[in-house]
């Protein structure tokens, strides 16, 4: 299919990371949905089960970056560890829509205050995140190069 992750996408795992994420309606009160980084990772995510497509139309700009409440950092640190191994190395065609983009976004804008440049390569972001946030990056390199490269799945 056009559009399609050529290698899959480890939605179990994804959704796993959302659940630890969230701070449940317990700690937040009533679910914000869509205007929550958390929320709004969790529809697209819902979306893209319904109908795998490689990317969330008008999805960059549709990141809550104003979600200023405070999650887990360890949570976060390891999602985004996953979804950097579910990054297909797109370099030049790297697309700032591209699902693995809009959810990492999610992730960074709870663990960084806001999103952070990517090229479509996961060593020169790590690299990146390294010279801003080093013990971050260090927690999440760690994570990362911890996870088989295999977990993919295909829908």
């Amino acid at each position: 299919m056009e559009g399609e992750h050529k290698k899959g996408l480890n939605v179990a795992m994804i959704e796993n990371d959302l659940q630890n994420c969230c701070k449940s309606e317990e700690q937040c009160g009533q679910c914000r949905g869509k205007q929550c980084i958390i929320g709004f990772a969790k529809q697209c995510i819902q979306e893209f089960k319904r109908e795998p497509k490689k990317e969330v139309p008008g999805g960059l700009s549709q990141v809550p970056t104003m979600d200023a409440r405070l999650f887990d950092e360890v949570e976060l640190e390891v999602a985004t560890a996953h979804i950097l191994k579910e990054c297909k190395e797109c370099k030049e065609d790297h697309t700032d829509d591209c699902i693995i983009n809009v959810l990492r976004h999610c992730y960074e804008v709870g663990l960084f205050g806001d999103v952070q440049p990517f090229e479509g390569s996961v060593f020169p972001y790590l690299m990146q995140l390294q010279k801003s946030f080093p013990q971050k990056a260090d927690q999440i390199a760690a994570v990362y190069s911890s996870i088989r490269s295999d977990v993919s799945v295909n829908l």
